[in-house]
């Protein structure tokens, strides 16, 4: 996609990866979700080369357990054109208490946000153009997958979110889900930092309007390493679907 190479020059990203990663821990033992190997590299230096191919300049980690690991690996990481910056939770907070800790280090308008254990291929220039042209606070990458139960189901009408529904093993099969990679306009970060609660979808993003949230389709690759099976597929993923 040549037209997308500068389409997050102007764009901070944050990334979330403070989280304790329970479900992979017997498979990583010490080594923090981010840094989980996929192929013959972490995870985290995959996902900031993709965001380097696409023009990105700026990311905030936004770090929590194993912080340590993640800084170290990142004082080994060659200098380039990437500028990175780390929010520290002393705390876990969860996904939306990390994002509103990070919330002075953001400036761009909007800030594109992902879960750190996440990878979507995506055209990110008509992401951030769908939302915009929706005059969208919160834009939110939208994913069917074949067993949606591990992620809770998004109803989407119009282009726009309706409602989300929560994790349930009773209700498996294919759905429609949030696949972890937003757009945040200054004005919903305000929102925000304005809340109380620790997790970003339950107790931020149920909570607002509808119309507030725009709704885009991926049609590409999807990946997250949550679990030791989506891990093991991740390498062949990567091989076969381009990311760099």
């Amino acid at each position: 996609m040549p037209g997308n190479r500068n389409c997050l020059a102007e764009v901070d990203v944050a990334i979330l990866a403070g989280g304790l990663g329970t479900r992979i821990a017997g498979v990583l033992g010490d080594t923090p979700k981010i840094l989980a190997p996929v192929g013959d590299r972490p995870f985290l230096d995959h996902v900031l080369d993709w965001l380097v191919a696409f023009g990105a300049r700026r990311v905030v980690l936004c770090l929590g357990h194993l912080a340590d690991a993640v800084a170290a690996h990142l004082d080994r990481r060659p200098p380039g054109s990437l500028t990175i910056a780390c929010s520290l939770e002393t705390a876990p907070r969860g996904t939306g208490g990390a994002l509103r800790l990070a919330r002075p280090m953001l400036h761009s308008d909007p800030v594109l946000v992902m879960n750190g254990d996440t990878w979507l291929d995506i055209d990110r220039a008509d992401f951030l153009a769908t939302v915009a042209a929706a005059r969208a606070e919160i834009g939110i990458v939208c994913v069917e997958v074949e067993d949606a139960a591990r992620y809770g189901k998004v109803s989407v009408t119009d282009g726009e979110i309706t409602a989300f529904a929560e994790k349930s093993a009773t209700d498996p099969g294919p759905g429609l889900v949030n696949g972890g990679f937003y757009t945040f306009s200054q004005a919903a970060l305000d929102r925000l930092s304005s809340m109380d609660g620790g997790s970003l979808e339950r107790d931020f993003l149920q909570t607002l309007p509808c119309p507030r949230i725009a709704a885009y389709r991926a049609r590409g690759a999807f990946i997250d390493i949550g679990t030791p099976e989506s891990l093991a597929r991740a390498a062949a993923l990567f091989s076969t679907a381009g990311a760099r």
